[in-house]
C-alpha cells in the first residue's frame, strides 16, 4: 500500500476539482463530498470533505481504500 502525503491539503488548496455529492443527499448540507483527481502530484487519490465546512480539510484516500470503506458501509 502506498503511503499518503504527510500534509493533507485544505479544500481550498485543491484547485480544478469538481466536488460531488451523493444523489441520496438531502438539502440539509450534512453530507460528505468527493472529488477526483485531486492534483497532478497526487493523481489517483480521492478527496473527501465535509459539506458543512467546504474550506476545511480534505482527506485523501487511495481508490482501493475508498472502495473498501464504501463496501464496509454498505454491509452495515
Amino acid at each position: 500500500m502506498r503511503a499518503l502525503p504527510r500534509h493533507v491539503p485544505s479544500s481550498l488548496e485543491l484547485h480544478g476539482v469538481r466536488w460531488l455529492r451523493s444523489s441520496y443527499s438531502t438539502g440539509a448540507n450534512n453530507c460528505v463530498e468527493t472529488a477526483r483527481p485531486v492534483t497532478p502530484d497526487r493523481s489517483g487519490l480521492l478527496a473527501v470533505r465535509d459539506s458543512k465546512d467546504p474550506a476545511g480539510p480534505a482527506l485523501l484516500f487511495s481508490p482501493e481504500s475508498w472502495a473498501e470503506f464504501t463496501a464496509a458501509v454498505e454491509r452495515i
